[in-house]
């Protein structure tokens, strides 16, 4: 299973929140290139910062991250 693709929801949700990148990445303890990372699927963030996505957009891990 190496070859795994994640897909996540990341932009949707901070557009829909009306979040900025920085916004996000202060409140998820990154930086702002982490965020773009993320919502390009160039970087598949930790278990951890997983949660901490999901807990600021209110959303179960699933619903913003995909295999």
């Amino acid at each position: 299973m190496s070859n795994v693709t994640i897909k996540n929801c990341v932009y949707e949700l901070r557009i829909k929140t009306e979040a900025t990148q920085e916004a996000l990445a202060s409140a998820v303890g990154v930086t702002r290139q982490t965020i773009i990372a993320i919502e390009r699927g160039n970087y598949t963030p930790s278990v951890s910062l997983a949660l901490k996505l999901a807990r600021f957009f209110k959303k179960p891990i699933e619903d913003i991250f995909k295999l």
